[in-house]
C-alpha cells in the first residue's frame, strides 16, 4: 500500500514544492485536485502536462490519481436538468480522465458534493437517471485510458446525493464496468454508515467494488487528529488484499496543511508498523 497527500492540503506552495515537501515526509505520491493546477483543467496543454510529470518525476514522487473534479471551472454539474450542463460537465470529465491517464495516476476520485445536487421539483431518481447516463460515457473514457473511475458517497452534510456505500454500488451495478467501481472516504464512511469502516472494506472489497480510500478523521481532521482508531481500517485492507493507494485527506487543517500533511502519516506510518 502507497501513502499519498491530497495536494490542496498544501496547495499554498507551488506545484514543485509540493512535491518536494511530501516526498521529504516519506509520502510516494501525491493526490491531485485539478483546480490546484489552473483555473480550468481542461485547457491544460500537452506541454505543461508533461512539465508535470517531469517536476514530480524529478521529486521522486508519483501523481497516483486526481480527486475534487468539479470545482474549476464554474457551473459544472452531473445532475442538472440543462442538457447543455451534463453535455460540459461530461466532455470536462472526459477530458480530466485522460489527463490522469497522461499524468501517470490511475484513479479518478468522484467527489464535488457541490456539483451533485437534486434541483427543487426534481427526485433523488430523475438525479440518479441523469448521473448514471454521464457516468456510462465516463466509464468508457475510463475504460479506454486504462484508468479506474471511483464514484465517493459522502455525507448529507455535503450532498443529498450518493450518501452511503450501498448507493454507490448501485450505480457501479447499473453501470457494470471494470473501469467504474466506488471508495470509502473514512470521514463520510464514519458519520453515514452503520458498519464500521473495517466492516464495510470486509464486505465490499471482496466483492470487487472498492477501488480507493481516503483516509481523514470522522471529525473531518487529518487521521490521529481525532477519536477514530485506524488500526483496524489498515488490518482489514492488508487482510482482503488491496495492494493500492492510501490518500490522506484531511479538511481541517491544525494548525496548518504542512503540519496536518506530516502528523497524518506519521500517524499512519506508526499504525503500519504494528502489520508487520
Amino acid at each position: 500500500m502507497r501513502l499519498s497527500l491530497c495536494n490542496e492540503v498544501i496547495r499554498e506552495m507551488d506545484f514543485q514544492e509540493q512535491c518536494r515537501f511530501a516526498r521529504s515526509l516519506g509520502y510516494q505520491g501525491l493526490e491531485v485536485a485539478p483546480f490546484t493546477l489552473t483555473a480550468d483543467p481542461q485547457r491544460l496543454t500537452t506541454g505543461e502536462v508533461k512539465e508535470l510529470v517531469r517536476i514530480a518525476e524529478g521529486e521522486g514522487i508519483a501523481i497516483t490519481g486526481l480527486h475534487w473534479l468539479l470545482l474549476a471551472p464554474e457551473g459544472l454539474s452531473i445532475t442538472s436538468r440543462d442538457k447543455g450542463v451534463l453535455e460540459r460537465t461530461r466532455s470536462h470529465l472526459i477530458r480530466l480522465v485522460h489527463l490522469c491517464a497522461e499524468l501517470g495516476g490511475t484513479v479518478l476520485v468522484h467527489g464535488s458534493p457541490q456539483q451533485r445536487s437534486i434541483e427543487p421539483d426534481d427526485s433523488w431518481k430523475m438525479a440518479y437517471d441523469r448521473a448514471l447516463g454521464l457516468f456510462t460515457t465516463v466509464a468508457n473514457a475510463a475504460g479506454e485510458a486504462g484508468v479506474t473511475y471511483c464514484l465517493e458517497p459522502l455525507s448529507k452534510a455535503e450532498t443529498p446525493f450518493i450518501n452511503t456505500l450501498e448507493e454507490a454500488v448501485s450505480m457501479v451495478d447499473d453501470i457494470d464496468s471494470s473501469s467504474f467501481r466506488t471508495m470509502i472516504d473514512t470521514s463520510a464512511a464514519g458519520q453515514m454508515e452503520k458498519q464500521s469502516v473495517a466492516e464495510l472494506i470486509h464486505r465490499w472489497m471482496p466483492a470487487g467494488k472498492l477501488a480507493h480510500i481516503q483516509f481523514n478523521d470522522t471529525n473531518r481532521r487529518g487521521p490521529g487528529q481525532g477519536d477514530d482508531d485506524f488500526l483496524p481500517v489498515l488490518q482489514a485492507l492488508e487482510a482482503t488484499g488491496y495492494d493500492g493507494v492510501i490518500a490522506m485527506e484531511p479538511f481541517i487543517y491544525e494548525p496548518d496543511g504542512p503540519s496536518t500533511a506530516e502528523q497524518s502519516i506519521r500517524y499512519v506510518r506508526s499504525l503500519m508498523d504494528q502489520l508487520s
